[in-house]
């Protein structure tokens, strides 16, 4: 905890003087009785404590709120311009708000909360956000874990903390081009922010080319893909729903030029399988960045495996002198271990490459903690 680690975990604390509500404050003490932390309680997790201060005691009244959510919107001053209004305003305890999201989508933003803690604050901290950042609308959303808690303490997922707007899709802008965010039932608060950085490189090496985006998704890296020149753009997904939303995306931006020149076909199907089994086409960049292969620890073995595999068959389908990106977001899996799987699929089928380049999280998503490290990206130039 003097380190900086902001988990407390029940089996490490060795006595308690009375049993807490969750979303109290608790102070705690270390074995001489010396003042080490203030953090929010929660009694129905095995994370039992989330670490709010540490060092000399503090009083946290409203002005101290007000200053850490400050701290946090500082941060991001002159990370983006006007052609940017998606991106994280606070990235849970890496901005010392443990176990909660706030995301910005233009004049909306999405709250997302990953502790029940939080739930007895939410009236405070949603007049503290407006008064700060003054949106039109905040969107509550909640981890499965949380569900049932917020449920009893009368909120529900999707649902208006603030404002009276009761669209489920909002539109932003993310480097000019116009995206959707499905605020009210989309996965994680709405849009995949943290590859902008990703989306942005892929934009620089797409002129002229032919691209894949397997689990395409919303089709992010495709628009970017298709402003930055390419010839054509396929998204590979299973989902429908993704799809129509990346086609909407795609209509969002038929202005401009390069978008409107660039050949845009989608094919619903199962990734890996299309991937080892549907007649071979290359492609000067293939793009994978599936969802999480590793929910949870026992799950790494096979995530790692997965990883491999889907590299594999994605190299099948690059051309030579043709890029690969490869990514995940599972925070089970180490960066360390994912680059190894993916060379590995590289060294087995006896392709040179180079090595051009590695990414993680973005500046707003910056991860002070190893468990909120997640993202992960590797790029090969394949000969």
């Amino acid at each position: 905890m003097r380190r900086g680690h902001p988990w407390v975990y029940s089996d490490s604390i060795r006595e308690q003087s009375r049993a807490g509500a969750a979303g109290e404050l608790a102070v705690v003490y270390d074995r001489r009785d010396r003042f080490l932390a203030i953090g929010l309680w929660d009694p129905d997790s095995p994370l039992r404590l989330r670490v709010l201060h540490c060092g000399q005691p503090v009083n946290l009244d409203t002005n101290w709120w007000r200053n850490r959510l400050l701290t946090a919107v500082q941060r991001r001053v002159g990370l983006f311009d006007e052609h940017t209004t998606g991106f994280r305003w606070i990235y849970g305890e890496s901005d010392g708000w443990p176990g909660l999201v706030l995301d910005r989508y233009g004049e909306t933003l999405v709250l997302k909360l990953y502790a029940a803690a939080w739930l007895s604050r939410l009236k405070g901290l949603v007049d503290l956000i407006v008064e700060v950042l003054q949106p039109k609308r905040i969107v509550l959303r909640v981890s499965r874990n949380v569900q049932d808690a917020a449920r009893t303490a009368g909120f529900l997922e999707g649902q208006n903390l603030y404002g009276d707007d009761s669209a489920e899709r909002v539109v932003f802008q993310e480097s000019g081009l116009g995206f959707e965010a499905e605020v009210v039932r989309g996965q994680k608060t709405g849009f995949f922010l943290d590859q902008r950085e990703n989306r942005r490189r892929i934009e620089n090496e797409a002129a002229g080319k032919d691209v894949l985006n397997v689990f395409s998704f919303s089709g992010g890296f495709s628009l970017y893909a298709a402003r930055g020149g390419a010839r054509s753009v396929t998204d590979l997904d299973i989902s429908a729903h993704a799809l129509a939303q990346a086609r909407r995306n795609f209509a969002l931006n038929q202005d401009h030029p390069r978008i409107q020149a660039s050949r845009y076909e989608q094919i619903q199907e199962d990734a890996f399988r299309w991937l080892a089994d549907s007649p071979v086409r290359q492609f000067d960049i293939v793009i994978l960045d599936p969802p999480s292969l590793a929910k949870r620890e026992v799950e790494r073995s096979e995530a790692i495996e997965a990883y491999e595999r889907l590299a594999s068959r994605g190299l099948s389908r690059v051309r030579p002198g043709g890029l690969l990106l490869s990514a995940s977001c599972s925070a089970h899996v180490t960066t360390e271990e994912f680059f190894e799987a993916v060379r590995r699929a590289v060294q087995v089928t006896r392709r040179s490459f180079t090595e051009i380049a590695t990414a993680g999280h973005p500046p707003d998503h910056a991860a002070t903690f190893v468990e909120a490290t997640y993202l992960k990206a590797i790029y090969l130039r394949m000969k």
